[in-house]
């Protein structure tokens, strides 16, 4: 270990008790509870403890500090995210397809883990090496050089958290309350009446706007629908890239 960097949780062994009380996984599942359950900002070394069962003190003896704790919490997640080795598929847009399909699940049952928390070593854990691994196995056979196909992963990594930010944690119209709609659409309509939305009144037409707005958006795929849809079209442009690829090195 470099000098002065600290020690990731990961190169250190399990507390040296024949049987420990804990397990690493046991932590985490703990730790994992309260953040869905209030968010990240309530996990605390005291409230990990406590659902567990044990002293504070004693947590610290299986976990040295709340980024050590964060880690495990990280690595937890990207279990998660591991699709089962036999069924990761030889072809490179099934395998990301499930890899996205994955991530994304997981993300809306941890809706805080999207934004990322700060860990010290939290991305070396053995979960989160295997889920690149598998990440870098889906793109081996794409010829792809392996810039691009780390641009490849990044971007389906990006596509699936983008998604459930946009479109899995926020809420739709459907949940402004019924109360406050009457203010809204009379604003709609103040706003369309300026001319500066040709495309947006167009849209809307000229009766009850808020209404055909809640229409047009309550009659689109769902976001399940949405968001195979937008993967599909994301891996139609790098088969394009890779399908250009071929083609050069065949003509040389």
């Amino acid at each position: 270990m470099l000098s002065g960097m600290p020690e990731p949780v990961w190169a250190r062994p399990d507390p040296g008790a024949r049987r420990p009380r804990y397990t690493r996984a046991q932590i985490a599942a703990a730790a994992l509870a309260i953040a869905d359950a209030e968010g990240i900002d309530a996990v605390t070394m005291r409230r990990v403890a406590t659902a567990l069962d044990a002293g504070t003190m004693t947590l610290y003896h299986y976990v040295r500090s709340k980024s050590d704790l964060f880690a495990l919490m990280q690595d937890a997640i990207m279990e998660e995210l591991l699709v089962p080795p036999d069924s990761l598929s030889a072809d490179w847009r099934e395998a990301l397809t499930a890899i996205a399909h994955r991530a994304r699940a997981s993300f809306v049952r941890h809706p805080w883990a999207v934004r990322g928390i700060a860990t010290d070593g939290g991305a070396a854990g053995p979960h989160a090496l295997r889920h690149f691994e598998q990440s870098l196995a889906a793109v081996a056979g794409t010829g792809l050089p392996i810039a691009d196909k780390l641009d490849l992963i990044a971007m389906i990594d990006d596509y699936v958290a983008g998604f459930v930010l946009k479109s899995d944690l926020e809420p739709g119209p459907e949940a402004i309350p019924a109360e406050a709609a009457p203010a809204i659409a009379a604003y709609l309509d103040e706003q369309l009446r300026t001319g500066d939305y040709p495309h947006l009144t167009e849209l809307l037409g000229d009766g009850d706007r808020w209404a055909a707005l809640a229409g047009i958006l309550g009659s689109g795929p769902t976001p399940d629908e949405r968001f195979a849809r937008g993967l599909r079209r994301l891996l139609d442009g790098a088969a394009g890239d890779i399908s250009r690829l071929n083609a050069q090195s065949a003509r040389h």
